[in-house]
């Protein structure tokens, strides 16, 4: 298939890259035009513009956009829906808050542009590791994009089905599923990041208690000198704990035991609130997930090894540069 890709940065390169790698052709652009010429080098076809790139697609043209969520991703959709047409399909695959979406979808629909939502989850890692999937919006748009999914998801690797699952859509064992109308998606994929919040937070405190335990105000003979870095090794294999998380976790203590290269100041990127938020209007306690978030919080204010392990998991699996304080307050 041809698709355009708008929004070159971390995510939105690889996957372009991981789509050309299974034959699909791509139409680039970017602000920024060094990324726009080495997407180009790679066999990407540069764009100077989101009317330069509508016009290289072919009908129905399918423009997927890779961007930080809020007002510049609704700046680009507003941007492309003017030359677009009837038909066309828009796709948002950066993490839109759900509610965004079905606005977008309901403006689009009355030009009759398809909007599809996919709450992408994969990180810096995806074009190895293939990208896991939530996807919400038009039924048949999202069938008709089936090829595109199916060369971004992992596939079924060396993952054996849940023993006793019965569906009759094996889109899920090979890493995507379509949730439902707009939205859908990205709603999966809110509740998604908010469960890995109180992850990570656990992970980080635990490796902070057992950190901790060699500090003077323990009793001598409870005073362990203990390996971090090994323990997160042997906890990987065969531990009912190990986690992808975990694989990430004790790569950043390998490299870095004492994780002086973090300052502990950890950044929430939306997720984690919109789903409290979600909880709150559901009334469903959500206990950890919201200790989880204040956690990051109080982290901007006071440092622990627990913030700059959460830091090294946050640049392990996205990238992500934590800053080294808080911004000044106005």
């Amino acid at each position: 298939m041809q698709l355009g890709m708008v929004g070159l940065g971390r995510m939105g390169a690889n996957i372009a890259r991981r789509l050309m790698r299974a034959g699909h052709r791509l139409v680039v652009f970017d602000q920024m035009p060094e990324p726009v010429r080495k997407l180009g080098e790679e066999g990407g076809e540069p764009s100077s513009g989101l009317a330069d790139l509508v016009g290289k697609l072919e009908k129905p043209r399918v423009a997927w956009v890779m961007l930080p969520a809020g007002d510049i991703t609704d700046r680009t959709v507003k941007e492309l829906a003017t030359v677009m047409e009837a038909g066309d399909i828009i796709i948002d695959g950066g993490n839109s808050f759900y509610q965004d979406d079905i606005r977008r979808a309901r403006d689009l629909k009355q030009k009759g542009i398809r909007y599809v939502d996919v709450g992408t989850s994969g990180g810096v890692w995806g074009l190895e590791r293939g990208y896991c999937m939530m996807i919400g919006g038009d039924k048949e748009a999202v069938d008709h994009l089936d090829p595109i999914f199916d060369a971004l998801a992992p596939g079924e690797g060396n993952i054996p089905p849940t023993p006793g699952r019965k569906s009759s859509d094996t889109r899920a064992e090979r890493g995507y599923i379509y949730c439902g109308p707009n939205g859908a998606g990205h709603f999966v994929k809110m509740v998604h990041n908010g469960i890995e919040y109180g992850i990570m937070q656990a992970y980080a405190e635990g490796f902070e208690i057992l950190k901790t335990v060699a500090s003077a105000n323990i009793p001598p003979d409870r005073r362990y000198e203990l390996d971090l870095p090994d323990v997160a090794e042997v906890w990987r294999r065969g531990s009912v704990i190990g986690s992808w998380l975990l694989d990430l976790t004790a790569m950043a203590l390998a490299e870095d035991p004492q994780l002086a290269n973090y300052s502990g100041f950890v950044e929430d990127s939306g997720e984690g609130r919109w789903t409290i938020n979600a909880a709150i209007e559901e009334a469903v306690p959500a206990e950890v997930l919201t200790a989880a978030l204040y956690a990051r919080f109080r982290s901007r204010q006071q440092h622990t090894f627990a913030d700059k392990l959460l830091s090294a998991m946050r640049q392990k699996f996205g990238g992500h540069v934590e800053p080294k304080s808080a911004a000044p307050h106005a």
